[in-house]
């Protein structure tokens, strides 16, 4: 399914279900991702984890290592990431991240779209 669609545009609308996301982990089509990161406190288990094409945890990895640093610099207080779907897909669409302090202006506000 995912070699078909190289050079076109990623349709995850048929992966409907966890049994699906997971045959397709095992090929290699898909990675897993933690939505909130280990490193910040974030548990390996199955409500923390989403299945995503290659390379998305990466793009995500370095947007939570500059989260990091700006937590060791006191200017995150909280942290958010949200996933958002596409109809009855198992694979998100998005993936959104927000970070704020309350004494801060700023914070991180990115959004990485997966198809």
């Amino acid at each position: 399914m995912l070699a078909a669609m190289v050079g076109q545009s990623l349709d995850f609308s048929a992966v409907d279900s966890l049994e699906k996301a997971q045959a397709l982990f095992n090929e290699g089509k898909l990675e897993r991702l933690y939505l909130f990161p280990l490193e910040f406190g974030g548990q390996e288990i199955p409500q923390n984890m989403l299945f995503v094409p290659p390379g998305i945890a990466a793009i995500k990895q370095q947007i939570d290592s500059a989260i990091a640093n700006m937590v060791k610099e006191g200017l995150v207080a909280s942290y958010v990431a949200e996933p958002e779907y596409k109809g009855d897909s198992f694979i998100p669409s998005k993936i959104k991240i927000k970070t704020s302090h309350p004494q801060k202006p700023g914070g991180v506000d990115r959004t990485i779209n997966i198809w």
